[in-house]
């Protein structure tokens, strides 16, 4: 990466697509809440039948993944892929290996991941692998960073901007895909979550430069920056292609700590302004997606203004909206709190 190039990721990630903070979240709610109660109108955001079922408890431990894991009653099979970001050297907000350890090895799975498009510390295979084993992820399972021979193409269906998803070539040898997400805001994308994590995350390096351009260039990335909807659009596309070829051999935890304002491919993110939240788990990632992003409106701790600032500034919403257009889930959703049971 040039010195031009990385003073681009840097101005973008400090400034890039700043709407005014006008974009207000399509059904989100009041942010007034009452302490460490899931309120009524977040755990049922609609009362017809037939929402997806997103499952929560508070306290973030090894145990409680497992609890999320068994209430979503899917069981992974056959050869499992475990994708999360193993956090750019510098970093320190990705899922902690003590906390993912137990349902890891649960579902004897692999941990995947592909390179990035940005250099970095995760730019190339070996460096990828070292920043993992460095993070602690190697110790507790096998890693796999797919696209280290190549990536293959997976169908994109209905998409405005894409036609096809690069995703890393070891992700045909999976079975199953167990989906860690860590949720938190992101530069580029207003927030990140499991939409973000099945799209960019399982993309090929290539297939990251794909995406981030909207389909125009698979190596010029910071040339090719398209308008913000049409990036968010994107996304959901990729992560359309993922969910079109995995059916229903796929699961989704997001783990709402350490709300930083910055991705984990941040090598120096901001230290987070707000409490953590908690873990939610579900079968949909679009309203896993909504859930997460309502329960940050929802907190009743005044540092959550800068993650909604840093959603609202990137119009980060829309990735939810688009997935819901493309069929990959809905925003109505029942939240279940598992800690009364």
């Amino acid at each position: 990466m040039t010195a031009k190039q990385k003073m681009s990721r840097r101005n973008f990630i400090r400034s890039s697509v700043v709407m005014g903070g006008a974009w207000m979240v399509a059904g989100s709610i009041p942010v007034e809440s009452i302490a460490g109660e899931v309120r009524p109108e977040i755990a049922k955001s609609e009362s017809s039948a037939g929402v997806s079922k997103v499952y929560m408890l508070k306290d973030i431990t090894p145990q409680n993944m497992i609890r999320l894991y068994d209430a979503l009653g899917r069981k992974a099979k056959g050869k499992v892929a475990v994708k999360l970001s193993t956090g750019e050297p510098g970093g320190h907000n990705f899922l902690q290996p003590a906390l993912i350890k137990d349902l890891v090895k649960k579902v004897n799975g692999t941990i995947v991941e592909c390179n990035t498009a940005y250099g970095g510390g995760r730019a190339d295979t070996a460096s990828h692998l070292k920043a993992a084993a460095d993070h602690g992820f190697t110790a507790i399972a096998k890693v796999d960073i797919m696209d280290a021979d190549g990536e293959v193409a997976l169908p994109v269906q209905g998409g405005k901007h894409l036609k096809e998803d690069l995703v890393g070539s070891h992700y045909l040898d999976y079975d199953f895909t167990v989906v860690l997400s860590h949720f938190k805001g992101h530069a580029m994308g207003g927030f990140g979550g499991a939409l973000k994590n099945i799209s960019i995350g399982i993309a090929s390096s290539a297939g990251k430069a794909w995406i981030h351009t909207a389909g125009k260039t698979k190596t010029d990335l910071w040339n090719n920056l398209p308008e913000q909807d049409h990036f968010l659009e994107s996304m959901a596309e990729a992560a359309k292609a993922v969910t079109t070829h995995c059916g229903e051999n796929i699961l989704y935890i997001s783990v709402m700590n350490r709300l930083s304002v910055d991705c984990d491919c941040d090598s120096n993110p901001e230290e987070p302004k707000m409490a953590d939240i908690g873990m939610l788990a579900s079968l949909d990632p679009v309203a896993l997606d909504k859930a997460c992003v309502d329960l940050v409106y929802a907190s009743p701790d005044p540092g959550r203004v800068h993650l909604i600032e840093r959603m609202e500034s990137r119009h980060g919403i829309h990735i939810v909206e688009h997935a819901e257009a493309l069929g990959m889930g809905s925003q109505r959703y029942d939240l279940v709190s598992l800690d009364d049971k």
